[in-house]
């Protein structure tokens, strides 16, 4: 059985354990999303470990290696790495059929290697990324009259992110008839769901009236269900060329009622429309 983990559900911990599931069984997903420190550590690990491995097969016949002085370990693992590495600087190179056979397998091991390691980098580096910035708080207040949830998105990048979908769901506990807890979720429609073009700033409503799970909630209403509020905001990134997609999840202690957000949207004194980021994530009651 695997270790216990902490898997986070925005500000909800949630401890799953009893899995049985190795280390090797998804090593490419755990390769993929470990920190670029963590991943690049383990890959000088695993070379370090691949070329003391060899090593160790050249250090243990009858100098194989020609040029080696004193047939010390420390020759056979720089041999090693120019092996495995293919650089093969040519001071040191095999000399009987033993230390031919042990560089063919390092070669082999050494192509295949790098190939690996060329493609898991590659894949890191072409992972598509949305810089969506999420407003730190929804808000509830009165649009055009009626109860509205609010949150507000902007693209850091600036550029175009086309046909723009955005959908919101509400998690909750519920209780079925036979008196077992479960989460339960809905989605919430938006008011407008869509944008030709995401390039700046972007405000999704859902109205709350008498079809909402919201409906007649205040604070202490979405703290005794648990509500948990989840945007995914994906797009076509024209820049990239690739679709992109970004989320961002609210607990209940997140939902301000009876705030709104203020104003970011200006005009300069030439005209033109100016908008304050730094206003962002600022609400005022009202």
């Amino acid at each position: 059985m695997s270790k216990a983990r902490v898997v986070r559900f925005g500000s909800r911990e949630i401890i799953t354990e009893g899995l049985n599931l190795s280390f090797w069984a998804d090593v490419s997903h755990r390769c993929m999303t470990a920190s670029w420190p963590a991943f690049i550590g383990g890959a000088a690990f695993v070379f370090v470990a691949f070329n003391a491995f060899f090593a160790l097969f050249y250090w243990l016949s009858d100098q194989p290696i020609a040029n080696v002085r004193g047939g010390e370990y420390i020759d056979y693992l720089y041999f090693s790495i120019e092996t495995l590495s293919t650089a093969g600087y040519g001071d040191m190179h095999p000399q009987t059929h033993y230390g031919h056979f042990i560089a063919t397998i390092e070669l082999f091991t050494g192509i295949f290697s790098m190939s690996l390691m060329t493609g898991l980098i590659f894949a890191r580096f072409s992972r598509p990324s949305a810089r969506l910035l999420f407003a730190d708080n929804p808000v509830i207040s009165n649009h055009e009259g009626q109860p509205t949830l609010m949150i507000r998105v902007a693209n850091e990048r600036h550029n175009i992110i086309s046909n723009a979908n955005a959908r919101l769901w509400l998690f909750k506990n519920a209780v079925s008839k036979e008196g077992q807890s479960y989460r339960r979720f809905y989605e919430l429609p938006l008011l407008r769901s869509e944008s030709p073009a995401l390039a700046l700033s972007w405000t999704l409503f859902h109205i709350i009236d008498q079809s909402s799970p919201l409906d007649g909630l205040d604070a202490a209403g979405l703290k005794a269900i648990g509500a948990t509020l989840i945007v995914v905001v994906s797009g076509y990134d024209v820049v990239a060329a690739q679709t992109v997609h970004a989320r961002k999840t609210y607990d209940h202690p997140d939902i301000l009622l009876g705030h709104r957000y203020a104003e970011i949207l200006d005009t300069a004194d030439d005209g033109r429309l100016r908008i304050d980021y730094s206003r962002f994530h600022a609400t005022s009651e009202g």
